[in-house]
């Protein structure tokens, strides 16, 4: 099955006053059909301008971005504007026009696409049903909260009828539990009408609960890329592993050097195999960072362990780990 979109050996270069600064740097990645597909990266990424490269708001500097077998760069202004009309996009900042009510928010799009205005406003009142505001349709921009302005932006995509979703930091502005809300929809929206969802994001968090896929884009390049279990299980690039890693903090002084991150996965997380583990081997281990993460609705727990100092234990206790099914990863210079 070809993807709905494919980035070929992606540039962009742009030009400040004597210099040029280069953005994105030979990034190649396909996104399938129904994919919900984050692009993670630290603040000047990349990410974002690579998410307004998949729909040519800027255009690249060279390679191709092909979508739905449109290779974006080979079509005239006026086929532009129509494939634009598959792909909607999201912002951190709503981009509602405030001198409008939410209902005639939501219609906008389709006035330009000339549908008559009472077929308009049924189809609007329908979208805002579908993101829970149908109450708020006669409401204005300045009544409404943050995660009610993103609702409204969400039905005004919806009113286009895309095939693909951009969401560029859509949910930035918002409080940990408005986010989980407008994820939450946007997985529905996902699972009901099958559109491809990309989402650009700098927090980790939004991934493990959403997303399918996950890109990881640092300075210009593309770092790694895979599903997120596997990207959260064996991160293998410094910049997945400094994503993923967050919030553990490096110890200043311990004995033992040698520590293993290891990943609990639904199977394994009710079995006592840390306990088990220390029985077996009759040495006692750190357990120096543990977390809990949802990942697309599933536990999944990590630990870091500080292993004893003698060689032949040590190994014992590693092969103990992989033999009671878990993801196992040596950390270097975790302690210091």
């Amino acid at each position: 099955m070809d993807p709905i979109i494919r980035i070929e050996h992606l540039d962009k270069e742009f030009r400040l006053k004597d210099m040029n600064v280069q953005a994105l740097h030979d990034v190649n990645l396909d996104i399938n059909k129904g994919d919900i597909y984050g692009i993670i990266g630290m603040s000047g990424a990349g990410k974002s301008t690579l998410v307004r490269c998949l729909n040519f708001l800027e255009r690249p500097s060279g390679g191709r971005v092909v979508v739905d077998g449109k290779d974006l760069k080979a079509l005239s202004e006026k086929e532009l504007r129509e494939t634009r009309k598959d792909i909607g996009m999201i912002f951190q900042h709503f981009n509602l026009l405030m001198q409008r009510n939410v209902i005639d928010n939501v219609c906008f799009p389709m006035e330009i696409a000339g549908i008559r205005k009472n077929e308009a406003r049924k189809k609007a009142m329908e979208y805002l049903e579908i993101v829970g505001l149908k109450e708020k349709a006669k409401a204005y921009p300045a009544q409404l909260s943050g995660g009610q302005k993103q609702r409204v932006a969400i039905a005004r995509v919806l009113a286009s009828d895309p095939k693909i979703l951009l969401c560029d930091e859509a949910t930035s502005a918002l409080d940990p539990q408005t986010t989980k809300s407008i994820l939450q929809l946007l997985k529905e929206i996902n699972r009901k009408y099958g559109i491809t969802i990309v989402i650009i994001t700098h927090e980790m968090a939004v991934v493990q609960e959403i997303c399918t896929h996950v890109a990881i884009i640092d300075k210009g390049k593309l770092a790694e890329h895979g599903t997120v279990e596997e990207i959260f299980q064996s991160p293998k690039s410094k910049e997945a592993k400094k994503l993923i890693y967050q919030g553990m903090e490096r110890i200043a002084e311990m004995k033992g050097k040698r520590c293993v991150r290891i990943v609990f996965t639904e199977n394994s997380s009710f079995e006592p195999v840390i306990g088990n583990m220390v029985l077996a081997c009759k040495t006692p281990v750190n357990i120096l960072y543990a977390n809990t993460r949802d990942l697309d609705g599933v536990a999944q727990g990590e630990m870091v362990l500080q292993l004893p100092e003698d060689t032949e234990i040590a190994d014992k206790m590693i092969a103990y780990l992989k033999g009671a099914r878990l993801s196992v990863e040596e950390l270097e210079d975790y302690v210091g």
